[in-house]
């Protein structure tokens, strides 16, 4: 066998590490849950009246319960994008995009760049997508025989979640814009010391161009770095046939259709256009309406689902197509109801017991060269107990602007440092990476020595660009 690269032998090395000891993300969601619960205990002190606390914090409506609304949404995205990749325009289209790449290496970057690009628009349109696009990728290398490893398109599908807070979805930065968001969040007198912070100085900025542009840039380099050359690879595994990974997924075929022997009104009805458009069209509409009505170049996750809910009614074209390609995805979205209530206590916990803010504040004191590289160092370390952008910004964004203004640190450059940590351990982060799981059948063990490859090369060089920025 040929000499490998040193890049390649690493992922190689790191693939099979990973892929002895990594749980699943549901065992490693309840070893997260003892961990916090005991140390919220610890925190809390008062023996057992601090386990007693903790444990009402865990199970309390903001604890548990508090992401059910989100994980409804994220498990209606999962079905609805599974159900818009599986109609026959989006299938060649997709098909098409991968048939531009020639070779393992093109059609990993081509995967990468694919995801960081729709990360930048939108987060959540960048998670599914990404994953659909990254499947669509591994049926075309198994129809064209390219030997490469299925799991590192699927890792490489998931890049762009650690680039999105610097894009237009951002969570900080647009709830900086204004002083009744900073009011919200930082309280009135912080929030008037502090100020507004225009786009134009954050997403904009000089630092988040350097950062974002170049996480842009480098993703889709990392993971060709990593792609062994064509026949190279010793263990290569192909996409899974189609329909058969995970078993309840539709098809990249789309789904089969049986026409009963005898036709009635009903089954007619059940097959009618005229179905699709009377929801489509006043469905659309409401979409124009919501649109028109977002501030700034966000848009929610309802606004997000309703136009995937149109699209995948429209392309399918009829509805008994539709609910069967809904149906597979529904069935795909297990992960998501079950780890979302548990990282719902995890934050209960961690912000009840003044836990979260003694980590955010860890480094409240640091020296200004470093300030914003060790904020986006504990940023990161927190995302692993609050996997949630706006979550993260209401915990640690009052810590780190107060010591900001008292050390003389950029405001923008504090709030992007959080902003960065906040994307940078989602690599290691199983709650963003199930609908990645449940679209392109992998599991968490599979992908996740490629996703930290990736984490510690971006991390390299957002922390070089906020170590210059503070010069």
């Amino acid at each position: 066998m040929r000499r490998l690269p040193p890049l390649v032998r690493l992922g190689l090395a790191v693939r099979r590490g990973f892929g002895r000891f990594t749980p699943d993300p549901f065992v490693v969601a309840v070893g997260m849950t003892l961990v916090t619960l005991v140390a919220g205990a610890l925190a809390v002190g008062d023996g057992a009246g601090g386990l007693v606390r903790a444990l009402r914090l865990w199970s309390a409506p903001g604890g548990l319960w508090s992401l059910l609304a989100f994980a409804g949404q994220m498990a209606l995205m999962l079905t609805l994008g599974t159900a818009l990749a599986a109609a026959p325009p989006v299938r060649r289209g997709l098909e098409a995009l991968a048939r531009l790449a020639a070779g393992p290496r093109r059609l990993v970057g081509l995967v990468a760049f694919v995801s960081c690009t729709l990360c930048l628009f939108n987060w959540s349109l960048g998670l599914v997508c990404g994953a659909m696009f990254a499947r669509t990728a591994g049926d075309e290398a198994r129809r064209r025989g390219l030997a490469l490893h299925y799991p590192l398109l699927c890792a490489a599908g998931y890049a762009g979640m650690m680039v999105w807070h610097g894009g237009l979805s951002g969570t900080a930065p647009l709830k900086a814009t204004t002083l009744a968001d900073l009011t919200e969040v930082l309280g009135p007198e912080l929030a008037a010391r502090v100020g507004p912070i225009a786009l134009s100085d954050s997403l904009l900025g000089g630092l988040n161009l350097a950062v974002t542009g170049g996480l842009w840039l480098l993703a889709p380099l990392v993971f060709m770095a990593l792609t062994p050359a064509a026949g190279a690879d010793p263990d290569p595994q192909p996409a899974p046939p189609s329909g058969h990974a995970p078993e309840d997924m539709p098809s990249a075929t789309g789904p089969e259709e049986h026409a009963p022997s005898t036709t009635t009104g009903l089954d007619r009805l059940e097959r009618s256009p005229l179905v699709v458009w009377a929801l489509a069209l006043p469905a659309a509409a409401a979409l124009a309406f919501a649109v028109g009505d977002a501030a700034g170049p966000a848009l929610d996750l309802n606004a997000i689902n309703l136009a995937l809910w149109v699209l995948a009614l429209v392309l399918h074209g009829r509805p008994d197509a539709f609910v069967r390609a809904c149906d597979a995805g529904a069935r795909a979205s297990a992960g998501i109801l079950l780890l979302f209530p548990l990282y719902g206590g995890i934050m209960g916990v961690m912000k009840g017991t003044g836990l979260a803010a003694a980590l955010a504040g860890l480094f409240a004191a640091a020296d200004p060269r470093v300030f914003t590289t060790l904020t986006f160092v504990s940023a990161g370390f927190l995302n692993l107990f609050i996997p949630s952008g706006g979550g993260q910004w209401a915990v640690q964004g009052p810590i780190v602007m107060s010591a900001a203004l008292e050390r003389g640190v950029d405001r923008t450059h504090a709030m992007l440092a959080i902003a960065y940590g906040d994307q940078w351990t989602n690599m290691l982060q199983p709650f963003w990476a199930v609908p990645l799981l449940a679209i392109t059948g992998v599991r968490a063990r599979d992908i996740i020595g490629y996703c930290t490859l990736w984490m510690f090369a971006g991390g390299l060089w957002i922390a070089a660009c906020l170590l210059l920025a503070s010069l």
